[in-house]
């Protein structure tokens, strides 16, 4: 009965380790995974930087477009 109850905890074991070893292998994919999308959002959010700083100097631009342009018919 001893032998057959360690035979069942060393099967126990194996399974456990297996589970963990998956587990372990799971983190690390997401991990990566996780660094990946930083690695994305970092760019997308320098490109959203970007392109608001090239829409305020086209704002810019129209702005003073529409002024040169009020300024002429009311002259």
């Amino acid at each position: 009965m001893l032998e057959a109850t360690l035979a069942q905890l060393e099967g126990l074991v194996a399974d456990l380790l297996q589970q963990n070893q998956t587990l372990i292998d799971n983190c690390q994919q997401l991990e990566q995974q996780l660094r990946q999308a930083k690695d994305e959002n970092d760019a997308l959010q320098m490109a959203a930087l970007e392109q608001e700083e090239q829409q305020s100097a086209t704002l810019a631009r129209l702005q003073a477009l529409v002024q040169r342009a009020g300024a002429s018919s009311a002259a």
